[in-house]
């Protein structure tokens, strides 16, 4: 909350972690990691295809079965910034292993629910859960891999296991839901958590942060955290109260004063939880903002086709998590491809190229017929997703390498963060937007299907505007580099000694 006590390390000189001694321990490790993302993931996908069991057997009303995701999406949101930070002071590897832990523990309790009360707490645990292990995951990958081509590859295959979650959940939930109850999408988690545990124990390197003592702000995690989930919760509840509500206003504004609040804390604190010289960096600044749009724009790809093909083509829960399985196996094998491609090409051209084709799949989304086929009009723009395959690796490894030791955990903390934001976000607005358009249709006479559809591209729509504004902050926020090298700053250094630098400026005036 002041500035560093005497005894403690500078903020310059991070407290070296014991790393793994064996190329066969980082590779585990990496696994420990990315099975730590798959459950989130998994957990993210799998419980959408659940809900109308989970409603019928617990007695939702349509409007509180929407918490059972809200309440993960606000906890998981909100706590990312708040986590990061607390892993580069106590140490990621006890961060990761508790968010582990809780999550876990937390989906057993999902799984025992017989009453809405208790499924919601128990969702809000496991945004909790996840947000901790989440927010250091990056943090730990970076500071293992630090070989530029190497930290690619593992940001790849890190980035593949979030692609195949998301898919194998959506297939996954139907099947389990309709074999065993929709108690096992959350009960699947207990033996993968405690595999984790177990295996993470002996892997994950030993790191000792400065302590709590060293710079916790207990002011500015109280700030952001109730920003961010006031703006969360407003966002998410516009759908049922309206955009220009009181109730949606007042929130937001509220949300606005407590997040500007927070900066204005930032900028006076001794040892504030998100430093502002990291937002000078343009890597850290521009992926961030790229990220929040991508995935924006994105998330409207995974549930707006979904709803097309249950609402208006009439397929099942199973059959439309086979159905989009197409686009996140290209999307996955597209991963592989990215990584060499950067080591080539450079991250930015690499990401620049992934936007244009996800730009070219929502412009196309926008033509599909009301009366259309799965096999003629929509299988074949699955190529497309390729786009996100490209794009996610090059743009994690640009919002990263930004990164120095010490802020690791904390800038991996702000590219979750930014997700879970643009992600929130994106279903509420591209939503309400498709609802409202559909509306409208249907009171000027259009057939069911004419309307969804019509709304449907309207989203669309929309979503490609926020990728094209997504490509135009990547072609000139985004600086370019080299092929296998990592974003310098203009006076020459790689950015994150650049970084360094301004934090010894800062601690040496803190002294």
């Amino acid at each position: 909350m002041s500035a560093p006590l005497p005894a403690q390390p500078p903020a310059s000189t991070p407290v070296p972690a014991a790393a793994p001694a064996t190329t066969r321990s980082r590779r585990l490790a990496l696994g420990v990691i990315a099975t730590g993302l798959l459950m989130t993931v998994l957990d993210g996908s799998i419980v959408t295809v659940a809900m109308p069991a989970i409603q019928n057997d617990l007695g939702f009303s349509p409007a509180g079965l929407s918490w059972v995701v809200n309440a993960y999406l606000i906890a998981f949101g909100g706590l990312l910034l708040l986590a990061g930070r607390l892993g580069d002071l106590i140490g990621r590897r006890r961060m990761f292993l508790t968010g582990t832990a809780v999550f876990t523990a937390a989906s057993v309790l999902a799984g025992a629910a017989g009453s809405p009360a208790l499924l919601i707490t128990a969702r809000f645990l496991q945004g909790t859960g996840s947000a901790m292990a989440s927010a250091v995951g990056l943090g730990i990958l970076v500071t293992l891999f630090t070989e530029s081509r190497e930290r690619t590859r593992a940001i790849a295959v890190f980035s593949f296991t979030g692609a195949a979650g998301a898919s194998i959940g959506q297939v996954l939930g139907g099947v389990l839901t309709d074999a065993v109850g929709w108690h096992w999408i959350f009960l699947i988690n207990l033996p993968i958590g405690v595999a984790t545990l177990l295996v993470a124990v002996r892997v994950l390197p030993a790191d000792r942060g400065p302590g709590l003592r060293a710079g916790a702000d207990v002011i500015g995690a109280v700030l952001v955290t109730s920003g961010v989930m006031l703006g969360i919760y407003s966002v998410v509840g516009a759908g049922t109260h309206g955009w220009l509500s009181a109730h949606t206003l007042g929130l937001g504004a509220l949300a606005l004063a407590l997040l500007a609040g927070f900066f204005v804390r930032q900028a006076t604190a001794g040892t504030p939880l998100l430093p502002l010289r990291v937002l000078r960096s343009r890597s850290v600044s521009g992926a961030n903002l790229v990220q929040m749009l991508m995935v924006a724009a994105l998330f409207s790809f995974q549930i707006l086709v979904a709803l097309y093909l249950q609402r208006v083509l009439g397929h099942g829960a199973a059959a439309t998590g086979l159905a989009m399985l197409p686009a996140a196996v290209i999307g996955a094998v597209s991963l592989g491809v990215s990584a060499r491609l950067s080591a080539r090409f450079g991250d930015r051209n690499v990401l620049l190229l992934g936007l244009a084709l996800l730009i070219a799949l929502l412009g196309l989304l926008t033509r599909l017929p009301a009366h259309g086929h799965y096999a003629t009009d929509l299988l074949p723009l699955m190529f497309l997703a390729a786009g996100f395959g490209l794009a996610l690796p090059a743009l994690t490894a640009l919002g990263m390498s930004g990164a120095g030791e010490e802020d690791a955990g904390l800038v991996s903390g702000l590219f979750n963060t930014t997700q879970q934001i643009g992600m929130a976000t994106g279903v509420a607005v591209l939503s309400t937007l498709a609802a409202s358009r559909t509306g409208t249709l249907l009171s000027e006479g259009s057939s069911r299907a004419e309307a969804l559809t019509g709304g449907y591209h309207l989203a669309f729509a929309v979503g490609g505007g926020l990728l094209t504004a997504a490509f135009v902050v990547a072609l000139t926020v985004l600086g370019r580099t080299r092929p296998g090298t990592r974003t310098r700053t203009r006076s020459g250094r790689p950015e994150h000694e650049a970084v360094h630098r301004t934090e010894a400026t800062d601690a040496g005036r803190s002294a």
